[in-house]
């Protein structure tokens, strides 16, 4: 069986997952992180919950089998037997990353608490952040280890392609591929990231835990 990793490692190189109408269930990588990420016509369902309740849960939802992943009665299900909450289901993006020189400057920033930082610091591991002039850049690894990216544009600095500049610049800071979650409803910013060379690759709901925060966490590339 594929693990978390190896599905997002593989989504990420290209290698999208079959579509076959299948709904897999993987164990978590880490306390901190479960959920469902939804493909084309497949589904990853990754929690140490027993899968024979999950696909109990997902036949009773009653809609189309390729529908129930990302359902609300399923994810209500889910969220009660777990204990956990959600706050939104995000479009997945994917950049590979980019060599030359950065499209702006950046300074990283080590002291402060940027509210961005600080909301990325309940989510990711080993989170970095870099600030430029109207907007703040900010990284670490999430779901399954992998290398996650977010940006901040000041209201007084929108309109000007900053946005664009910065997740651009994300992808010329790593040496392998970054992950992007922006909500659908949020089309400045999913412009701003497909602008920036992102490409969707499917869609995300996580599951947050109330106590398993980045301090417990250790979902971190070996």
């Amino acid at each position: 069986m594929e693990t978390l990793r190896e599905i997002l490692d593989a989504v990420a190189h290209g290698g999208p997952p079959p579509a076959d109408g299948v709904t897999v269930v993987v164990p978590q990588e880490c306390a901190r992180d479960a959920g469902v990420l939804a493909f084309t016509a497949h589904a990853v369902v990754f929690t140490d919950e027993d899968p024979a309740w999950v696909r109990a849960a997902l036949r009773a939802v009653g809609c189309d089998p390729l529908a129930a992943p990302m359902h609300p009665r399923f994810l209500s299900a889910l969220l009660e037997r777990t204990g956990r909450t959600t706050e939104t289901i995000d479009t997945m993006l994917v950049g590979p990353p980019l060599p030359g020189r950065l499209p702006l400057p950046l300074v990283e920033i080590t002291e402060g608490d940027h509210s961005r930082i600080g909301y990325a610091r309940g989510r990711r591991d080993g989170v970095r952040a870099w600030a430029a002039e109207g907007g703040v850049l900010v990284m670490g690894r999430g779901i399954g280890g992998r290398l996650e990216v977010s940006v901040e544009v000041d209201e007084g600095a929108r309109q000007r392609g900053l946005g664009r500049l910065l997740a651009g610049a994300a992808r010329r800071l790593t040496a392998e591929p970054l992950w992007a979650q922006v909500t659908p409803g949020n089309a400045r910013s999913l412009r701003a990231f497909l602008a920036a060379g992102y490409r969707p690759v499917g869609a995300e709901a996580l599951l947050l835990s109330a106590t398993a925060r980045s301090a417990g966490c250790s979902c971190t590339r070996s």
